[in-house]
Formats: structure tokens, sequence, C-alpha cells
């Protein structure tokens, strides 16, 4: 919003406010003259300020001292994911704060036997282990201990995400799994639905499925790499499969590299996807998928915003406090527990330094990043 847009905005809210004599019921035009910008009312001025998106916030509060206050008092800063953690055995859930530095231990018997397939706006999406035929699968908001059923789906060798918070009219979960060499099918449903709806695609043989298939959702299609480097989409409007060939430089000098692919991580931020690939260098390369050119192009900057990266799924965040900007955050604590690994493209290096970046480990998805409310600040 430009002070050209907030001044019209003073002036049709001044119109109706009368609180004692404080503003005139109509503002003059030959007294504008003679009035300045630290005469707004403070209530007036925590009233327009309190309607400005986080970086017009921060622009207003170089115009003076006082209106520096305000806008600090109505800021809203975005909230960092935490780390969430399953237990080998047991019920107990490990959430780690990387601002705060602060872990909490939190006890959730209902997902006993729980396998986490994706996690997206504070929800994670599961399913039971113990009917290898039919898995309950549904929706879990661990920070409000919300719950939301999805009619019965054989779970077996997919691959699974979702839009949006299952609570939006627009959430739709998407899986997907080969059926053959050739032919993969595609399943999706949303909350509130009596039934899933499957079709099956014609599928290029070497664009083959594993647990390491990474997808995000962007401008209304899923998209999908693949442990070849290959990048499919899929519109769930119009139930369109296609395919992009081309590979994000390095996929494929990778390709005779054991489990490459695990060192890839692909990120969905502000309607544009990127690949961060981390396994075969010591440095890490970001690649930003340009659509109009058709190919992937290597940025060096963020322009301020924090990446968190995660096998399971990927989250970024901007305006965030308390964490480095224009870096990555890994789902790996280091320091007994008392700190991310994290890469920043400013200073070209991870911290903490001198720590190992192996990504094949064993317990890879038994970590997730999920993101809690605004102004979580834990259980009481």
């Amino acid at each position: 919003m430009t002070i050209y847009l907030i001044l019209i905005l003073l002036f049709r809210v001044s119109d109706r406010i009368n609180d004692n004599g404080r503003v005139a019921a109509k503002v003059k035009t030959d007294n504008l003259e003679l009035q300045t910008w630290a005469d707004l009312p403070a209530e007036l001025l925590e009233l327009i300020l309190s309607g400005l998106v986080v970086a017009d916030n921060i622009r207003v509060s170089a115009v003076c001292k006082r209106w520096c206050s305000v806008a600090s008092s109505v800021r809203v800063m975005n909230q960092s994911p935490w780390l969430m953690y399953f237990p080998k055995s047991g019920s107990c859930y490990t959430f780690y704060d990387p601002v705060h530095e602060k872990t909490h231990f939190i006890e959730f018997p209902k997902l006993d036997g729980c396998h986490v397939s994706y996690t997206k706006d504070g929800w994670l999406l599961l399913y039971r282990s113990e009917c290898a035929e039919n898995h309950p699968l549904f929706f879990f908001n661990p920070f409000t201990r919300e719950l939301i059923k999805l009619p019965r789906f054989a779970m077996t060798y997919h691959i699974a995400a979702f839009s949006c918070a299952p609570t939006s009219t627009e959430c739709v979960i998407f899986t997907v799994k080969h059926v053959d060499p050739t032919v993969v099918a595609i399943t999706t449903c949303s909350p509130g639905a009596n039934k899933w709806t499957t079709v099956n695609y014609k599928n290029c043989s070497f664009f083959s499925w594993n647990r390491w298939t990474r997808i995000v959702f962007s401008n209304g299609l899923f998209y999908c790499l693949s442990d070849k480097g290959l990048l499919r989409m899929f519109d769930p409007v119009k139930y369109t499969w296609g395919v992009l060939n081309l590979l994000p430089p390095g996929f494929p000098e990778c390709f005779l590299v054991k489990n490459w692919w695990k060192g890839k991580f692909m990120i969905e931020h502000e309607g544009n996807i990127f690949v961060i690939d981390i396994y075969c260098r010591d440095v890490l390369i970001i690649f930003k998928l340009d659509l109009t050119a058709m190919e992937w192009k290597e940025v060096t900057t963020l322009d301020g915003s924090t990446l968190f990266a995660g096998f399971l799924s990927s989250h970024s965040k901007t305006y965030l406090s308390g964490v480095m900007r224009n870096s990555i955050y890994f789902s790996k604590v280091r320091l007994h527990g008392k700190r991310c690994i994290s890469f920043s493209l400013d200073d070209h290096k991870y911290y903490p330094s001198l720590q190992c970046h192996d990504w094949v480990e064993l317990d890879a998805f038994e970590n997730m990043w999920v993101e809690p409310p605004k102004d979580f600040a834990g259980w009481m």
C-alpha cells in the first residue's frame, strides 16, 4: 500500500470517526496544508498500519520514530516451522523450535502405528500400517489435536501429498503409484468426500517412483520430481498428467552415484519451483524452474527468505525473526539438540561448521517440518 493510498484511506476513515471531537467529521481541503503526518491520532495510525503486509509495514516504519514504534507494535511476523520427530516406540513425540532452540515432548496415543505421508499448513497426512490392504488415511494437526477422517484407502506403494489445509474447501489429496512399468495410477480425494477417484495414465518406463520422489503443489498443479530427475505435472481440475522433458543441471552426471537423489529437495516458494542440490558438492546449489523459458536456472539469493528442506515436504517463509534469512534449514539438529544445520547463501557455508551432511540416513523419514499456528508458543 503506497502513501497515496494510505492518505485516501485516512480521509475515508476520518469521515467516520467522531470520538469526543478528536477528529472532525469532515476534513476540509484548506486545512490539509497545515497538517503533518505526525498529527495523526494514534488510534487511526494503528488502524491503517495494521492493514499493511509485512513488507509495506517495514517501509512505513522508516518515516519517523513514532511511525516506527506503531508499525512495530502491529507488525505480524511469520512463524517458523518446527521439527517433529516420530518415536521409535511409544507415543511420545518430540518437537524442536529452531527460533527459541527449545524442545517439547508431547504424547499422542492416537498416532500409535501411524506413518506420515506429507505435511503442509500445520497438518499431517497419516496412514496406519496394521492393515496392508485397507489403510485408514486421515489428517491430524498436532498443535490443535484436530483429526479429520478420510474414506478408507489401500495405501500400498503410494506417494501422497495434499494441496492445502484440509479445513479449506480447496483441499485435494493426491496419490500416485506404478501399476506396471508403463501405467501409473493417480488417485484423488477431498475432505468430506465419500470415495476416492482413480485414473490410470500411460507412463514412460524411465519415470520411476520410490519414497524419495518429491511433490509440491503450486499454481493449481502438483509437481512431481522423480528419482531420475524428471518433472511430472498433475492438474486436479482437468485431470491431465504431463511431463516436462528437462532435468535440473547436475542430475544426469550423478546417475551412477549411489543414492545421489537423496541430496535433492524440491520447494515451492511464492509460486515458483526450486530444487536444492547438495549431495555431490560441498557447496549447496539452488535451481529455479523458469516455465517461460522452459529451463532450470541457478539462483544465488532467496531475497531474504528462508527455506526449510525436508524429505516428506519442504517449506518457505519470509520475514522470520530469530532465524537466518537467505538461508536453508535442514531437518537435522546438532550441538546436543541445540541448533539446526543450515546453509547461508550470503556466507556460502554451513552452520554449525564442520558438520557431516550425510542425507542417506535410515531415519530420514522419521522427522519432518510442521508449521505451528501464528504466535504459537508451546503446549500448556
